[in-house]
């Protein structure tokens, strides 16, 4: 039976409202409290003797920042415990991803954090600048209680099983590793970099139905739609990826001189970028704006088919291509990497592909496989790279070989482009970087409990792996800071929205705790 002191937000506000014209001092504590613990008890219990009324507002579960498998118990579960204490008086769900509304709603006279969040610096999210500047707009003041503390996030972590032993294992190693002592530290050192993405822009939409069964009249399955949404894809959500951890982000790509099917695809790419992206947009007036069409069940998220919108043929004519390549001769060189995610839909032609090489301070590359261009479409067709990242059905297709074990047929393929590092990515069982510089392949478990969809883990883990290699960070940092990025991207329908950097630090800093 739910406790009668859980109200919701709008109900806890106008007791709140109540209170305050009653004379009585409001005390507000905020977070997910996931596993309530000795330390969350003490702090609460310090928050009460702050004000007269001590209210608590809990994270819902779909704003979980804490990365795959958090929270461990529901939101309405985390509620529960939390009314169960005799110091708190009433608690509430916020359906927000930080306290701000909450407290403009509510105007705490006292909003408590733990020491902590003392330090502005220290916290990852960003969020407590925020809140402070929240709780002080409307008259209240920061507390920071000094009790005893204790990471949730460790003892799941440590306790819990909440991830595979395998993992559980690794992530052990990692925290016993000096080189990952100081991952903020090191993962600020990209801030500065500036990188070029270049290669197809594809919309991704996706169709949501409901499945309705076979026709009547025909083998057919009829379905009933739902919604429709469209992401921005391809390497318009690989320059979405960078642009959340670097400053400077350029991105060249094409648009269809034929259009793009339902919408103005430069406008929607226009709109769909991060502020800090400049695009460099070059029109294939023979080909279409790629849009990627995924028809998917509203319920499970199963993907039922996938339609494609687009000319198979080369994109470019020769004028085309030179104006392309024009620009790349002249602008390469002022790149600290340079990252692309070839999709093999024919934008990028073999003279590109020379001119890339030839001119790359530091190459990055997907040669990706796909329904629209399987059997065909290799990494060889690159004649060098400093990082390759593939699956390993990419990797068979560029071997010609499939019963050779993984890491040897990636030397070979490390060693035909000249890369430094390759990164063979392996669905459920993570993923083999080599290195020049490590003795032994490096395998990184897979990060994440739970799938929702896997579109653009790829893309993430590219995205990030290379900007952390070309700026110099281990072969282990990048691999993992790679790993942990797709982790939180396959928490996201398709490209709905990018991997943030307060989200990744966050997340990596509750697998090492």
């Amino acid at each position: 039976m739910t406790a009668k002191n859980i109200l919701n937000i709008d109900d806890l506000a106008a007791v709140a409202e109540t209170l305050r014209a009653e004379g009585r001092r409001i005390a507000l504590c905020h977070g997910m409290f996931d596993l309530i613990h000795l330390g969350h008890v003490r702090h609460l219990q310090r928050a009460r003797e702050e004000g007269d009324v001590l209210m608590v507002t809990v994270t819902a579960d779909a704003y979980s920042r804490k990365g795959p498998g958090r929270p461990v118990f529901t939101d309405m579960l985390r509620a529960e415990a939390l009314a169960a204490l005799a110091c708190v008086d009433y608690v509430a769900i916020n359906h927000a991803d930080s306290a701000e509304e909450v407290i403009a709603k509510l105007k705490p006279d006292i909003y408590a954090k733990g020491s902590d969040y003392r330090d502005a610096e220290d916290d990852l999210s960003g969020k407590i600048v925020v809140e402070k500047n929240a709780v002080e707009a409307h008259g209240g003041r920061i507390h920071f209680t000094d009790e005893i503390t204790f990471s949730s996030s460790q003892i799941l972590n440590r306790h819990f099983g909440i991830f595979p032993e395998e993992t559980d294992q690794y992530l052990r190693e990692c925290r016993a590793d000096a080189e990952f002592e100081n991952v903020s530290r090191e993962m600020e050192k990209i801030a500065d970099k500036k990188v070029l993405i270049i290669g197809e822009a594809i919309i991704d939409r996706y169709t949501f139905v409901t499945p309705m069964g076979k026709s009547a009249k025909s083998p057919a399955i009829s379905v009933q739609h739902q919604r429709t949404e469209d992401h921005a894809g391809g390497t318009l959500a690989v320059a979405n990826h960078a642009a959340a951890f670097v400053d400077t982000v350029a991105l060249v790509t094409g648009l269809g001189g034929k259009g793009a099917q339902g919408l103005d695809g430069e406008a929607f790419l226009r709109g769909h970028l991060r502020d800090n992206v400049e695009p460099h947009l070059f029109e294939f007036s023979e080909a279409q704006t790629i849009v990627k069409e995924r028809f998917v069940d509203s319920d499970t998220m199963a993907k039922l088919f996938e339609m494609y919108f687009f000319e198979p043929s080369p994109q470019a004519t020769d004028a085309e291509e030179a104006a392309v390549c024009r620009w790349l001769e002249k602008n390469l060189a002022a790149f600290d990497a340079v990252i692309v995610p070839d999709y093999g839909n024919g934008m990028i032609t073999p003279r590109m592909i020379e001119v890339i090489c030839a001119h790359s301070p530091y190459l990055a590359v997907n040669a990706q496989l796909n329904s629209g261009n399987r059997g065909y479409h290799v990494i060889t067709r690159y004649p060098k790279a400093d990082f390759i990242c593939m699956n390993e059905p990419e990797l068979w297709l560029a071997s010609h070989n499939r019963h050779d074990p993984t890491d040897v047929l990636a030397r070979e393929i490390m060693a035909k482009l000249g890369a430094e590092c390759i990164a063979v990515t392996q669905g459920v069982k993570g993923l083999l970087a080599i290195h020049k510089d490590l003795a032994a392949p490096h395998h990184v478990p897979a990060l994440s409990s739970k799938v929702v969809d896997r579109v653009g883990a790829g893309d993430a883990f590219l995205c990030i792996a290379a900007i952390c290699l070309a700026t110099g960070l281990s072969p282990k940092l990048a691999a993992f800071a790679g790993a942990a990025a797709a982790a939180l991207e396959v928490q996201i329908v398709g490209n709905q929205r990018s991997v943030e950097r307060a989200s990744l630090l966050q997340y990596i800093s509750v697998l090492l705790k």
